[in-house]
């Protein structure tokens, strides 16, 4: 039965795909933004370690894998809008504390307090995708927002880069501020709410438990998860490092922010592409070559490593070769994970994504604090994590091939 839930008039599928991708995008904003900041922030906060300005990166991903086991849940309790509203307002909270703060400690508290804001827009947008679509169709959406989200890291460097030429790196988190406001506003006048009182779940401890037990029973959902983990855990190893890379090891400067960017719209591209390409090719055949991609260009540059060496515009090649094709796995991995998952997908994507963000942190952190002025580190994270993503991703094919013909 069709259920009235708001009056207010629907957004267009258009709409719909611009304020699903600007509510995630609040992640990376909060992440890219601040990335040019980090040498500055070690110096005025005195760190004896460069590398330990990492830890503020880390801290938003902290905050989020404890968020979304709670958000989640609840935006299946409660309903999507609601823990929006909440999300935002605690991500504000965060941004407040980081402004004042005066050491590493304390912005590192305003950071897991935004990262634990910032897991409600997430977690919700995901399951409000999740309630209009399914399938390949669901993939096809993901990787429009995925596209349009990626867009955001291509400018948000240079918007910190740009503040910083006028400004305190405090004002950053003022910007924050009044960026989730404006996205606040629109969705408060603009999305309807999609989950009907009829399908939501009460928020006990059996119900959350049980649907502990169903996505961690269901090998499709508990594999791709763990693949999701493992594969982006390279992937913040490098957004904690980039700095340094960019602007110390090659000197970069500024231009940081350029290259940065240009490698980010080689990501949206990529989910682009896939948006075309996936409901001919399936989620599954594009995965597995682009992990194969991933595999290959990181053998050959460990092999350049030691040989030739790796200059400035070899890196960015080989970046752009990651980015292409952490762009078509990014909306794929989400669809094939919640894919059997439809009936509970709040919770569902609370768990997928708490447990992908804390092995991904973990391993981008580890993966940063190996940092030691080369490549190396960070090529053989990629290498390593990527063999072991598809390994695991090509064991779950071959059990539900057996379990079809059983």
């Amino acid at each position: 039965m069709t259920e009235i839930l708001t009056q207010r008039p629907q957004a267009s599928m258009r709409e719909f795909t611009i304020l699903m991708a600007l509510l995630i995008s609040i992640v990376a904003i909060s992440i890219d933004a601040f990335l040019p900041a980090l040498g500055t922030v070690a110096r005025d906060l005195h760190l004896a370690n460069p590398n330990h300005a990492q830890h503020l990166i880390t801290g938003i991903f902290i905050g989020m894998a404890v968020g979304q086991l709670i958000c989640g849940p609840l935006s299946d309790a409660f309903g999507r809008k609601k823990i929006l509203y909440f999300g935002i307002l605690l991500y504000l909270v965060g941004s407040v504390v980081c402004y004042f703060s005066q050491t590493l400690e304390m912005m590192l508290a305003g950071r897991i307090i935004q990262g634990l804001g910032v897991s409600g827009p997430y977690v919700s947008a995901i399951s409000v995708v999740r309630d209009k679509y399914s399938g390949r169709h669901m993939a096809r959406v993901m990787s429009i927002i995925m596209m349009i989200f990626i867009m955001v890291p291509a400018i948000a460097p240079s918007l910190g880069q740009g503040i910083l030429l006028y400004a305190s790196w405090r004002t950053i988190f003022l910007f924050y501020i009044a960026y989730s406001l404006a996205v606040g506003l629109w969705l408060h006048f603009r999305l309807e709410e999609t989950l009907p009182v009829s399908q939501r779940i009460p928020f006990t401890a059996a119900n959350v438990l049980h649907g502990v037990k169903e996505v961690v029973g269901n090998r499709i959902t508990r594999s791709y998860t763990i693949c999701m983990g493992i594969c982006f855990g390279s992937f913040i190893g490098y957004l904690n490092s980039s700095q340094q890379i960019f602007q110390v090891q090659y000197g970069t400067g500024k231009l940081y922010t350029v290259y940065f960017g240009v490698l980010a719209l080689v990501l949206g591209a990529s989910s682009l592409l896939n948006a075309r390409f996936v409901e001919r090719l399936g989620m599954r055949y594009i995965c597995l070559r682009s992990h194969f991609a991933i595999i290959g260009a990181s053998a050959l540059f460990i092999a350049l490593h030691f040989t030739t060496g790796i200059s400035l515009w070899m890196f960015v090649a080989y970046a752009a070769i990651l980015f292409f094709c952490f762009g078509l796995m990014l909306g794929n991995f989400n669809a094939l994970a919640l894919g059997p998952m439809g009936h509970i997908a709040g919770i569902a994507s609370a768990i997928t994504g708490s447990f992908s963000s804390v092995v991904s942190t973990l391993l981008g952190a580890v993966i940063g604090q190996m940092y030691n002025g080369t490549l190396l580190p960070l090529i053989c994270g990629f290498l390593v994590l990527g063999m072991i993503s598809l390994l695991i991703m090509l064991q779950a094919e071959n059990t539900g091939k057996a379990a079809s013909q059983a």
